[in-house]
């Protein structure tokens, strides 16, 4: 039988809505960067951006077409990951998680302070 367990690609949340949305747009830039994923598979984000851009939307209600954009931004860029090779995307995201590992101990440090006169 096969093992029919679920991909785990995405980030996990770390630290609030901002920096996520910062590691996502990094594992997209190292995904586009890298020569493992197809050329043609390359070209979803770049043609979500593209459609920023499109003089026409989707659905013409003044306040709705700022929503579609958002949603062809969100779609285009999951697609985007979760079409990318697997181990590919696993590489880049334990590289990006290792970059906000806490490094922050709870050492302390013994010293001794001295005041300096500022004549």
């Amino acid at each position: 039988m096969t093992d029919k367990r679920p991909n785990k690609i995405m980030v996990p949340p770390q630290g609030g809505m901002l920096r996520d949305l910062v590691t996502r747009l990094k594992l997209i830039g190292r995904l586009m960067s890298d020569r493992r994923v197809n050329f043609f598979l390359k070209i979803l984000p770049l043609a979500s951006v593209a459609y920023l851009f499109w003089p026409l939307d989707a659905i013409a209600i003044p306040f709705i077409g700022v929503l579609d954009d958002a949603a062809i931004l969100w779609i285009g860029s999951t697609l985007f990951v979760e079409l990318c090779p697997p181990n590919v995307v696993e590489e880049h995201v334990n590289e990006l998680a290792s970059n906000y590992e806490d490094d922050s101990t709870d050492d302390v440090v013994d010293a001794e302070s001295t005041d300096v006169d500022g004549k």
